[in-house]
């Protein structure tokens, strides 16, 4: 019992601290900040404890990075909701047709609080409901984005469209992997209803990016974006959520593992290129070690492509984790500095859509 009263007086803490900060700073939370929790959410609960096993998760580091990422959460909900009071919601987070499918963070950041909730504290009944509400966010966030893709085939948005449209996908399979955690007995109709919509959305998304980028013109450097590596974390998530909601057995998501390998390799070649001519044309500062807030969108597509491995024995699964798990940790430490350089020097973006990407 004392226990749990030192934890949740944490969480406290950490949210009010979380809050002063947004305050003090007058911080305008990117509609994608969510990510960040993201990108924390699967780290503790897909990465780590999948790695270091039930010392992990019934220590008090789990604990911890559990609470930190709740306090998080619940911070940016606040910064949320002060928009909508200040009226400046719509602006922030909805008038520009690419940026508001950065609303997808907050269901897939909202269903990994969900299933921390329910395996680090068993708030069963809690995490249900939250996982209800979440429902009603996610068929929200959908429509937003169906209109969001009328526009950018309709608009010169469409010129702009990068990997940010794959949310729609992470978004939906989020729903599953929650569902399927806080739940007994989910229907398989519901589950495969989800799934398929997330593919659907994943085949639309790709269509959009893939259509900017078949045109001349464009370099690695200013025009490829960070979000783009959710290529293959949205396969990754869908390959997790397929597997784990009983939909495929192991074969057959063994062989969407590869798929998802395929277009990771992919993808990362581009992202190395990427790196060695922003360094050449920016340096090394400005070119890679400048905050981001779409920089979590790799950590969460790293660590979600590590979590699907861990469940699928290919001939490179133990490289993958023994290698990976280093890689991730590495790019949450490196991150987690930026962040906090970047609030100390009160240093505060203007949302992506409406500029060019200054770091990777």
């Amino acid at each position: 019992m004392v226990i749990i009263v030192f934890y949740f007086s944490l969480l406290g803490l950490l949210f009010i601290g979380a809050v002063f900060v947004i305050i003090r700073k007058k911080l305008n939370i990117n509609t994608a900040a969510m990510a960040a929790v993201m990108a924390l959410g699967i780290v503790t609960q897909g990465v780590l404890l999948n790695f270091f096993g039930l010392s992990f998760y019934l220590g008090s580091v789990g604990k911890i990075m559990s609470i930190a990422d709740l306090a998080l959460w619940m911070a940016i909900l606040v910064s949320i909701g002060m928009t909508i009071y200040k009226g400046e919601f719509k602006k922030l987070h909805y008038d520009n047709p690419i940026n508001r499918f950065g609303i997808g963070t907050w269901v897939a950041g909202t269903s990994i609080c969900g299933i921390m909730f329910f395996k680090q504290f068993g708030a069963g009944a809690e995490a249900q409901a939250l996982a209800i509400l979440n429902g009603g966010l996610w068929i929200i966030y959908i429509g937003i984005s169906l209109m969001g893709f009328k526009e950018l085939k309709e608009t010169s948005f469409g010129q702009q469209a990068h990997g940010v449209l794959l949310l729609t996908t992470v978004s939906t399979q989020s729903l599953v992997l929650l569902f399927n955690t806080v739940f007994a007995d989910v229907p398989g109709v519901l589950n495969a209803a989800l799934i398929f919509f997330g593919l659907l959305f994943y085949s639309i998304s790709a269509w959009f990016i893939l259509k900017r980028y078949a045109v001349s013109g464009w370099n690695y450097a200013k025009d490829w974006n960070n979000t783009n590596c959710i290529f293959h974390g949205a396969l990754s998530i869908s390959g997790l959520a397929m597997f784990k909601s009983g939909l495929v057995t192991h074969q057959p998501a063994a062989w969407f593992w590869l798929a998802v390998f395929l277009v990771f390799i992919v993808i990362e070649v581009i992202e190395i290129a990427r790196l060695v001519w922003r360094i050449r044309i920016y340096g090394l500062k400005e070119g890679i070690f400048t905050y981001d807030v779409t920089q979590w969108s790799r950590i969460f597509t790293f660590a979600m492509f590590f979590t699907f491995t861990f469940f699928i024995e290919t001939p490179v699964q133990s490289v993958v984790l023994n290698t990976g798990v280093w890689i991730i940790l590495m790019l949450l430490i490196i991150e987690l500095y930026l962040s906090v350089d970047s609030l100390i020097k009160k240093h505060v973006r203007i949302p992506l859509t409406f500029r060019k990407e200054r770091s990777v």
